[in-house]
């Protein structure tokens, strides 16, 4: 990271940070092209590791390229704002980043895929229990990010 001094390496303040995102972009390669695609996502940490779970439809172009690979790159981000400064080269942005990277699957196990499903809900409405329609969840693709490399930049 080049701007060392905005690094966050606080494990409470990255998972602050992580949980107060809304959406996580998943970057892939389709042909030597960058293909990156935003979704709202669910979050397992056990040991300072993060999981981290989306769900999509079982056919497309993400998952298309889901299938050719088991590497994928991800970026997240919150508290956004301009600050106004009298000249334009004084504005500035205020953010909080994460990026990283690390193994993806498509889930196929009934019950892991409730996990997953069960992480996206309670990242998105905060509630613990949920029960899902086995009929959903086969038709529903859970996507798997087992998260191995990972930074946290803030300018605040």
């Amino acid at each position: 990271m080049r701007r060392v001094d905005r690094q966050v390496t606080d494990p409470d303040q990255i998972r602050e940070i992580i949980t107060a995102c809304t959406c996580c972009r998943i970057g892939l390669c389709d042909n030597g092209r960058a293909y990156i695609v935003p979704l709202n996502f669910g979050i397992v940490e056990k040991d300072g590791r993060y999981t981290f779970y989306f769900h999509s439809a079982r056919e497309g172009r993400k998952i298309d390229l889901l299938r050719q690979t088991d590497w994928v790159s991800f970026e997240m981000d919150t508290g956004h704002a301009i600050v106004e400064g009298e000249k334009a080269h004084s504005c500035t942005a205020i953010y909080h980043c994460v990026m990283g990277g690390g193994r993806v699957r498509l889930l196929e196990d009934p019950a892991e895929k409730v996990e997953g499903l069960c992480a996206l809900m309670v990242h998105d409405t905060g509630t613990p229990k949920w029960t899902f329609d086995p009929a959903l969840v086969d038709r529903t693709a859970v996507i798997r990010l087992d998260v191995e490399e990972l930074t946290c930049k803030v300018r605040a």
